[in-house]
């Protein structure tokens, strides 16, 4: 299968810079596997389309203020992207200039409210870093860091909360679970009063999430690893539904990818904590999910291999051209899609 096959034109205008005011009122495609329809909403209309019994399950990541600017000890500038956590005070960082930022050199961020030293390159060119502080790390990157906001996104952003879900909780991803941002703290209760479910899974978004695919072939690419967990409440949550014949929707692609790494050849999950790097694309049989909320991806992107995976490429592609000829609003800040 050539990654080609998933290519399609877009329109520079089309790549959202910025939010839309309110979160639930982005525009929602409605794509049906059995009619292969195609319906045009709004996103807070998503209830009208889920059941009681059914289960919702999102991505509680919470995006942590990665992109951190500081000074080496001879006052030249460089930037640091934090992007895991390696062990305490030691993370994997992607920095700039790499060919100035060697073993030992030291920086410091903030005016001194953060010191680092380079320990180690690693694999890929990305750097292994020791930070030094008084405090709390992650209080101290609220005061200095910004945003990681993905490379398309050339705006500045004026509220850091606009770049996180509403129900963000555990700190650790370099880029948001983007489906879930469509949803408000209102929305979610009518969801709840109707009696749909909510579950929550854990994975933290790496910056590998926008690295392009290199390779000719889909199925030469490896796909990168990310970091996950599932507690027994969402487990037991799922499972009853998979029990009931109701359907698991996920909200995002990471969301997905967790429940298609953990679950059996029943559709059953169970309380892990591990990695992933499950590559879903065209031909692969999901086991857990039914439906799945979504943003409009970049083409040739995994994401898009992922979604042609469970709706089949062709009425994918049509979808997407379809989102071009309406002006729908693409990527992170975009509009979403529906998959039932």
């Amino acid at each position: 299968m050539k990654v080609t096959d998933f290519d399609y034109y877009l329109p520079k205008e089309l790549i959202a810079q910025t939010p839309i005011e309110k979160r639930d009122e982005s525009r929602l495609m409605v794509l049906n596997r059995k009619t292969h329809t195609i319906e045009h909403r709004t996103f807070k209309d998503i209830i009208d389309y889920l059941e009681p019994g059914e289960v919702l399950v999102r991505n509680n990541t919470k995006v942590i203020p990665a992109r951190i600017y500081g000074k080496k000890e001879t006052g030249a500038h460089v930037e640091f992207l934090l992007l895991n956590n390696i062990e305490g005070d030691i993370w994997e960082c992607i920095v700039r200039p790499g060919n100035k930022l060697h073993v030992g050199t030291k920086v410091i961020f903030g005016d001194g409210l953060l010191k680092a030293e380079i320990l180690e390159i690693m694999d890929g060119g990305t750097r292994k870093v020791k930070f030094f502080y008084d405090g709390i790390f992650n209080e101290i990157l609220d005061k200095i860091g910004l945003m990681p906001l993905p490379p398309y996104i050339h705006e500045q952003l004026k509220e850091k909360d606009r770049y996180q879900t509403v129900y963000a909780k555990y700190d650790g991803s370099a880029a948001a679970p983007t489906a879930g941002l469509h949803f408000t703290e209102e929305l979610l209760k009518k969801i709840e009063e109707k009696g749909i479910i909510i579950a929550n899974v854990t994975l933290h978004v790496g910056i590998g999430t926008f690295r392009p695919v290199k390779e000719d072939t889909v199925e030469e690419h490896k796909m990168h690893s990310e970091h996950f967990y599932i507690k027994q409440e969402d487990v037991d949550k799922i499972n009853n539904a998979k029990k009931q014949g109701k359907r698991v929707i996920a909200v995002g692609t990471t969301s997905c990818r967790v429940l298609e790494s953990i679950a059996d050849e029943n559709g059953m999950v169970k309380p892990i904590e591990e990695d992933t790097s499950i590559f879903i694309y065209p031909g692969y049989k999901f086991k857990c999910l039914d439906g799945l909320i979504t943003n409009f991806h970049l083409p040739q992107s995994t994401l898009l291999m992922l979604v042609s995976a469970l709706a089949g490429r062709d009425y994918i592609m049509e979808a997407y051209k379809e989102a071009v000829k309406e002006k729908y609003r693409f990527f992170s800040f975009g509009d979403a899609m529906f998959i039932q």
